[in-house]
Formats: structure tokens, C-alpha cells, sequence
């Protein structure tokens, strides 16, 4: 008995000596040149090289982003304060090869971007999010964290989906993956809570973070609107997650001193805007965007960002959904909410049905195609130029276009909506947490409707690019699908651009258009139509009033030090407007409308 006593003895002293453990300690003493010094001290760490690296991805960006650019003045110590070697063995990977199981390690990091992205160290307080501020250790990944903050002034407050510990200024998380996704703000905070109650009786907090100039009566104004705005949300799923903690944090900085960003988290939110904060309803639709991702992306996940990679870019097919389904209901919950006047609605859902069917990323490419091209798109850095106007339409449009259009036919059938699928799919994938493939999207659709519907809708608009009669779907909610097309048009969306009296091509010209077709692209100049002197977009504009599509008219431009002459055959406009229709105005289509567009909060 005394032998197997001191065995587990020693077995447990050797357990907890081993005992895996990961501190920051964030200090800013220069934080008016925007530096931080952080100590990060790991214990528990096995026998071999221990390896630090900076993430070069970040939760809701797919494409890389090279944290590591600021971090230097990098050092190691052990934990009697010996040095230790540390070797650079990449831009963003530091190695310590030689320690004995516990490694303080200490670097500084320079912060002057405040967004949903990166990090900012000021003397008015901290924006910082993980990823852009913190190094970790490969092999800890699931080591518990804590992190404390000092100089912190006493009259800041701290705003992070993390959770206290008890000691001052001090947060945990259970691992890197939750610690990643935690952004924390540190400053002057107008700070609001309220509550809400699920139907199963559990009530979680709601916070508001607001770093803007604003009086108390504006900010409380701004709360009401965004209580909306969660009931609305709340109501499509028929509940709010089980947020871990029991609460939910809108942490946002809407001020000159910020880059504009919207960025959703697991419990949280960080959102960001450079304009100067009026308290306006534009500024709720990014809340109403990033708020719906809390059920769709963060626990209705595709399988492809699980789990999360902070080393290079997160590749995934099914951003049109976890984007571009959230891009439509944040439109719809602020429709829902009043916040949105039926014109502006309109002009919402036109925009829609123009990035399918009217750009060639739209006309010709998959969503799946789209949502992989995120990786290069997604805030990704290049210097050369791309075609990406003539093969990519952004998976948030296109996607939301989709939903538009499932939404539309899923409500021409008794009972059903987007509504009614997106429960199907928080059911099935959301309170489950079980990511989800393009194969069971697909059969939760067919469940929900049934399995010729779901694979007609999937092999024509998913796995293919065919166009979408939105006349027809529209028309059923009493709106008009028109364009303008008797008006002459050779540019499309080409961006043209006035150079010292010359007119010149600024960008790609698009496929499909006359200026495409008669082989002008990008740096050529338009000098000459229907012999007529071009020095500006108001003389091409003038001479275009005067002809009609289909009419065929002699062009010049200039391709480098070449004048060429060609024939171009002038095009209707194509652009498509929504428009509420006194024709089509029936009770049975102002009843859909209604159920579309009208609070389903109780």
C-alpha cells in the first residue's frame, strides 16, 4: 500500500510538474510610438527545440496576412532568468533549441492599424486582435491561456468574448483556437447590457463596447436599435446560441482613428469604422451582418475551416453560403427591424441580382469557384495585376444572390422560407457543431424540401453558373425586374479615367462588352468615335446619346504607341433594377412580401 501510495505520488508530482501552461503578460510603457512589450512564459514544454511563430492567417480572413513584420527585439530566458539561444529561423518563427521544460519569452510589437484585423497601441488604449499581437508555441496548441494586461488606466474598461480569471485585468481561454478568435479591446468604452431569453427559459447578456465621441442619450438610442436587431436574428433560428459564458460582446470603435472592418467571433464581434459616429442605421448594417455569423461560420462551419490553420491561408468551397447567406440577412434583419426603407431594400436587392447576372465572376464561374478565390481576395496583398474583374464576383454577392433566389422559391411551397432551411441547417449542423460539406448542405435542403429539388438547385446554381429568372421569383413579392437596355453603352463596367485630356482605360475591360470585343484593355486610350475627338467621359457620353444599341460605329484608341482602328458595335445597358410594381400587386404576392419582409420577432 505504501509503494503503490508513493508511486502515484511521484506519478502525480511528475504530471504536475509537467503540467502544460501558457501566460502573456501585454505591458505598453511606449505606447505613444504604438509599441508593446509582451512576456510570454510557457512551462510544461517536452525535451527538443521549442518553436514560437507569429499566425500568418486570422479567424474570418481566408487570405494570409504576415503578422510577423511587427515583432522584434525578440529574446528568451529560463525560468531563473538564464538566456537561452533563440535562433529566427523564419520571417515569423522563432526557435529556442536548448531549455529545460520552461521558457520566458519576450518581444516587442508595434501596433498602428486598429480593425477587425490587425492591432493598434496608443496612449487612448489597445485594439488587439490575437492573432496580429500574440506568438504561440506548435505543440501547446491545447495548453490553457491566460493573459493579463497592465498598464491599464483606471479609467479604461476591457472588452473581450474572454473569460475573467478573478485577478485584476486578467482573462483565460481554454486553448489557442478559442484564444485566437478573442479580440480584446482596451480604452474609454460607453459600455450597455441587456438580456435575452431563449424558449427554453436560459438568459444570456448582451454587451455593447462602443469606442466612439458620443453622448449617453445617443448611445442608448443606438442600443434600442440593436436590440432589434438581435430579436430579428434571434427569431429566424428561434434562439441564440449557448454562448460560452453566458454572454455575447458587440466590441466596436466607430471613429476617425480606425480602419473600417467588420469581423465576427465565436461570442463577440469587432467592428470598426473610420466615419464619425452620428448614431445612424447605416452603421447597424455590419452589426446585423457580423451578429448573424454567430450561428452561420462560427457553429454552422464548413468542414474546410476546421480547424481553423493560423499558418497560411484558410481555402474553403463554402463561403458562398457562410458569407454570402449572412450578406442577405444582414439586409433582411435590418428590413426586418424598420431600419431599412423599402427604396433602399430595392436598390439592396437589385445589387444582388446584378452580381449574378451581370458579372462575368457571376455568369461564368461556381460560388464554389468564388468562395476558393478568397484566399488571394480576402484583404490579400499583390502589386500586379489580376483578371479577377472578369473571373471572380465576390462570394458575399454571390452567395447572397443565391439566398435571395432559394428564399424566393422556397416560398412559392406552403410553409417553407430561408428561414425555415436555416434552422434545418442549425439543427443539423449549428447546435450540433458538426461542420458541414457541400453533400450534406445539399441533403439538408432535400429533407427540408425534397431530394429532386435540392438536386436540381444544386447542379444548376452550386456546382454550375446557369442564370436565375429573378423576374419571375421577384414578381411573386409584387417587385419588377427591368434594365435600361435602349440605352448605348460600350464601357459596361469598364472604369474609364480622364489623364491630362486624354481618355484612358483605368481597369480590365469586361468580358461581354464592345469594348471587350473589339480587343481595348487595360492602359489604352480612347481617342477617336464615330470620327468624332474623345478627351473625356462627356464627350464619349455625348456621342453615345445620339445612336441606339445595335448600331455599329468606328473606334480608335491608342494600345501603347499604336493607333488602331476598329468597328464596335454598340450594346444596351444591361443593368437590372428592382422596382415595387402596381401590376403585380395581388394579395397573394403583398402576403409573401410581407412575410419576406416584415419583424418576425415576437
Amino acid at each position: 500500500m505504501r509503494k503503490l501510495f508513493l508511486l502515484l505520488f511521484v506519478t502525480l508530482s511528475y504530471t504536475i510538474s509537467w503540467a502544460q501552461q501558457v501566460r502573456y503578460d501585454f505591458a505598453a510603457p511606449n505606447a505613444a510610438h504604438h509599441e508593446a512589450e509582451i512576456t510570454l512564459t510557457i512551462s510544461g514544454i517536452r525535451q527538443g527545440p521549442a518553436i514560437f511563430r507569429m499566425s500568418r492567417s486570422s479567424p474570418g480572413r481566408y487570405a494570409t496576412h504576415e503578422f510577423g513584420k511587427n515583432v522584434y527585439n525578440v529574446s528568451a530566458a529560463d525560468g531563473n532568468g538564464k538566456t537561452l539561444t533563440v535562433i529566427k529561423t523564419d520571417g515569423d518563427v522563432y526557435t529556442v533549441p536548448n531549455h529545460k521544460g520552461q521558457i520566458v519569452l519576450h518581444y516587442t510589437l508595434y501596433g498602428n492599424y486598429a480593425d477587425g484585423t490587425y492591432a493598434s497601441i496608443d496612449q487612448t488604449g489597445y485594439h488587439l486582435n490575437m492573432p496580429a499581437s500574440f506568438m504561440w508555441v506548435k505543440g501547446l496548441e491545447n495548453a490553457p491561456i491566460t493573459i493579463h494586461f497592465s498598464d491599464v488606466d483606471k479609467s479604461w474598461k476591457i472588452a473581450t468574448q474572454l473569460k475573467p480569471s478573478g485577478e485584476a485585468n486578467t482573462f483565460t481561454a481554454s486553448g489557442l483556437q478559442y484564444f485566437m478568435d478573442s479580440p480584446v479591446k482596451i480604452g474609454k468604452l460607453h459600455t450597455r447590457e441587456w438580456k435575452v431569453t431563449n424558449p427554453d427559459h436560459k438568459t444570456y447578456t448582451f454587451k455593447l463596447a462602443l469606442e466612439a465621441e458620443a453622448s449617453e442619450s445617443l448611445v442608448d438610442s443606438f442600443t434600442q436599435k440593436l436590440q432589434l436587431i438581435v430579436k430579428e436574428a434571434q427569431a429566424v433560428f428561434g434562439e441564440v446560441p449557448a454562448y460560452d459564458n453566458g454572454s455575447y460582446t458587440f466590441i466596436a470603435s466607430l471613429n476617425p482613428y480606425v480602419h473600417g472592418d467588420g469581423m465576427e467571433h465565436r461570442n463577440s464581434t469587432m467592428i470598426t469604422s473610420g466615419r464619425v459616429f452620428t448614431g445612424a442605421n447605416s452603421f447597424l448594417g455590419t452589426f446585423a451582418h457580423e451578429f448573424f455569423h454567430c450561428w452561420n461560420v462560427e457553429r454552422i462551419r464548413p468542414k474546410s475551416l476546421e480547424p481553423f490553420n493560423f499558418e497560411k491561408s484558410n481555402m474553403s468551397e463554402g463561403l458562398w453560403v457562410a458569407e454570402g447567406f449572412t450578406q442577405y440577412y444582414g439586409l433582411l434583419l435590418m428590413r426586418r427591424a424598420g431600419l431599412t426603407p423599402d427604396s433602399i431594400f430595392t436598390l439592396q436587392m437589385a445589387s444582388l441580382v446584378n452580381a449574378k447576372e451581370n458579372t462575368p465572376g457571376g455568369k461564368y464561374y461556381t460560388p464554389l469557384e468564388n468562395s476558393q478565390r478568397a484566399v488571394f481576395v480576402d484583404a490579400g496583398v499583390s502589386v500586379d495585376r489580376t483578371n479577377y474583374p472578369n473571373m471572380f464576383t465576390s462570394y458575399y454577392s454571390h452567395g447572397g444572390a443565391l439566398a435571395l433566389a432559394l428564399d424566393m422559391e422556397l416560398r412559392d411551397r406552403p410553409g417553407k422560407s430561408l428561414d425555415g432551411f436555416m434552422r434545418e441547417l442549425w439543427k443539423r449542423f449549428g447546435k450540433t457543431e458538426k461542420p458541414y460539406t457541400m453533400n450534406g448542405l445539399q441533403d439538408a435542403l432535400a429533407a427540408y424540401t425534397n431530394a429532386d429539388f435540392a438536386k436540381v438547385f444544386f447542379t444548376k446554381y452550386v456546382y454550375g453558373h446557369a442564370s436565375i429568372d429573378y423576374r419571375k421569383l421577384l414578381s411573386k413579392a409584387g417587385l419588377e425586374v427591368s434594365s435600361t437596355g435602349a440605352v448605348a453603352d460600350i464601357t459596361g463596367s469598364t472604369r474609364l479615367e480622364t489623364e491630362k485630356g486624354k481618355l484612358v482605360v483605368a481597369d480590365n475591360t469586361i468580358r461581354d462588352t464592345p469594348l471587350y470585343d473589339a480587343g481595348v484593355d487595360a492602359g489604352d486610350e480612347l481617342t477617336e468615335l464615330d470620327g468624332e475627338a474623345l478627351h473625356n467621359e462627356q464627350d464619349l457620353e455625348s456621342i453615345l446619346s445620339r445612336h441606339k444599341a445595335g448600331e455599329q460605329l468606328k473606334l480608335v484608341y491608342k494600345h501603347r504607341n499604336a493607333l488602331i482602328e476598329t468597328s464596335i458595335k454598340l450594346k444596351g445597358n444591361t443593368v437590372l433594377n428592382v422596382i415595387p410594381s402596381n401590376k403585380l400587386n395581388t394579395s397573394g404576392n403583398e402576403k409573401l412580401k410581407s412575410d419576406w419582409q416584415s419583424s418576425r420577432a415576437k
